[in-house]
């Protein structure tokens, strides 16, 4: 295989324009726009180059590349700290018990309430692979090499993660979820809130959203129907969060009512799993099958492998893998089991 993942640079702008395209909405970390996503590459160009290892506001972008042909097919993308540069809101849903004694009954009623409970957290999203690419593993290469990354590069993250996951969009391009809770009170559709979202931030949802918990029996049935419920295209990406140590713990999207995953990082699976060894050899095509990465911030690069560890802090690895990673024996490269 000639994938391989690697921090991305303002030069992969039309590229990841031309992907943002075929996101089909709701799509707030990819939006089809060009100042917004040069924006975004600016911004990862920065973080790459900070050399100091500590927690900060930062955006990394990584790309997969054809190493072939030089093709940008998907990419993801990693945020530090969320909620600094403005309020990083989320619904959770709980649970209010009221009881009458002169009627003998106890009423539970599920309530949405507007939050901020996540903040501070780091956050992995932006996942996106070009629908023609969408065999081999490769989605499971985008979604693993970012834990890769916050492994090798740990002091930059975190102690909580987060994963928010796209909601039911109906085939309008709509969302149940805004019909009936926030777009009561915006005069937007879904597709213009999340445009404007994506573009200029949710300082917006802080000075119009009403501030009073929802409850859920009020709703329609439609929008009530989709709460916490991941968009069909997103099925697999939860099911893959849940393997690596996240769960839903009652947060929901503001817009679409997707779920958010939440974690601890170093409980991550492959983060927790993620090991760095020296290379000292190039012929294990018969090793274990692995994820391999090398690199430090902007020369990070990952790709699937064969991996043989000796168990003294050395590792084997195949001689397609050393080429996709540029090394050799004596540098070092990290690694977790596919």
């Amino acid at each position: 295989m000639s994938f391989r993942l690697r921090a991305a640079r303002v030069s992969d702008l039309e590229a990841l324009y031309e992907m943002a395209k075929l996101t089909g909405g709701g799509f707030t970390n990819l939006p089809p726009d060009r100042k917004s996503l040069k924006g975004k590459l600016e911004r990862a160009e920065a973080a790459f180059q900070r050399e100091e290892a500590s927690l900060a506001d930062e955006l990394f972008v990584l790309v997969l590349e054809n190493a072939r042909t030089g093709a940008v097919r998907g990419t993801c993308q990693l945020m530090t700290k969320v909620g600094q540069r403005w309020p990083f809101y989320s619904y959770r849903l709980n649970t209010l018990t009221q009881y009458s004694q002169e009627l003998d009954r106890t009423v539970r009623a599920e309530l949405l309430s507007l939050v901020t409970d996540l903040e501070g957290s780091s956050e992995v999203g932006g996942l996106f692979l070009h629908p023609n690419e969408r065999a081999g593993g490769l989605g499971l290469l985008l979604a693993r090499s970012r834990y890769m990354f916050i492994a090798m590069h740990r002091a930059r993250f975190a102690d909580r993660i987060l994963a928010e996951l796209r909601g039911i969009i109906d085939e309008r391009g709509g969302s149940p979820f805004w019909d009936g809770v926030a777009g009561r009170f915006f005069g937007m559709n879904f597709q213009e809130a999340d445009y404007f979202n994506a573009i200029n931030g949710n300082q917006f949802i802080a000075d119009l959203m009403p501030k009073h918990p929802v409850y859920i029996a009020m709703l329609g049935e439609d929008a009530r129907s989709v709460i916490g419920v991941p968009h069909p295209s997103g099925r697999a990406a939860m099911r893959m969060l849940e393997l690596e140590g996240f769960r839903h713990d009652g947060y929901v999207d503001i817009f679409d009512g997707g779920p958010t995953m939440v974690a601890h990082t170093d409980q991550v699976t492959s983060v927790r799993g993620s090991v760095s060894a020296q290379v000292t050899g190039m012929d294990a095509s018969e090793g274990e099958r692995a994820i391999l990465a090398t690199g430090h911030l902007g020369t990070f690069r990952a790709c699937f492998g064969a991996r043989v560890l000796d168990g003294e802090g050395g590792i084997a690895i195949d001689s397609a893998s050393a080429d996709l990673l540029d090394v050799s024996e004596g540098d070092e490269v990290w690694s977790v089991a596919r």
